[in-house]
């Protein structure tokens, strides 16, 4: 299988970004360990604003109604699912299952949230019941919505391996199907975090390198 093309690493405006989510005119960024959430112009990468989050930023994606953002609290990381907006702030929506869940991905009209080690995606109502499970078959470290198909980037962490590198690849799947095929499409050549799509070229983190990195599908 290739490895996806036109890939273009850039200087992280700040250490350890985790979340990326484009807005349709900037992409929205977290960093894990300075616990912060960013607004990032994409012409030269450099942060526009700062905001300060109640928790650390694990997930972003922009909807109708702001930004939605999977944020862990206390000495559990405990994962729920907020709303910003400027006008408001902060909201706080619903706890994710088991109070686990990170990547966020949105078809316009509900919400999906991703469990990594369950390997499932699963989709929400607004009042955060759910409405659906999907299978992915492999650890999930990023998701996104593009012309109605899910674009996930799964594999292997491999952390429990001493020396082994981790395993990535984007695949799609159709949740307009009962029952979704997952195809893997390219290998991810890096240890990934988020995925968000600008209508042009995918953007992921290399967090562990501090590197925002975009890409495109190969042929």
């Amino acid at each position: 299988m290739h490895e996806v093309s036109n890939v273009e690493s850039h200087r992280s405006p700040a250490v350890t970004p985790q979340a990326l989510a484009w807005d349709g005119k900037q992409l929205w960024m977290s960093s894990r360990d300075l616990g912060t959430l960013y607004r990032v112009d994409t012409d030269a990468l450099e942060i526009v604003e700062e905001i300060d989050p109640p928790g650390i930023v694990w997930a972003a994606v922009s909807t109708i109604d702001g930004c939605h953002f999977t944020l862990g609290k206390g000495l559990n990381d405990d994962r729920h699912v907020y709303r910003y907006t400027a006008r408001e702030g902060f909201t706080k929506l619903f706890a994710c299952p088991e109070l686990t869940g990170s990547y966020l991905s949105f078809d316009g009209e509900h919400l999906y949230l991703s469990q990594w080690y369950k390997e499932r995606i699963l989709k929400f109502d607004a009042r955060g019941n759910v409405l659906r499970e999907i299978a992915v078959g492999a650890e999930i470290c990023g998701h996104t919505f593009v012309d109605g198909m899910i674009y996930v980037l799964r594999g292997k962490e491999n952390k429990d391996i001493p020396g082994k590198a981790e395993q990535w690849r984007i695949a799609h799947l159709d949740p307009r199907e009962e029952t979704p095929k997952v195809e893997d499409l390219a290998v991810i050549p890096f240890a990934s975090r988020s995925l968000t799509f600008d209508g042009e070229k995918f953007w992921s983190n290399h967090r562990a390198a501090n590197e925002i990195v975009s890409f495109t599908l190969p042929g």
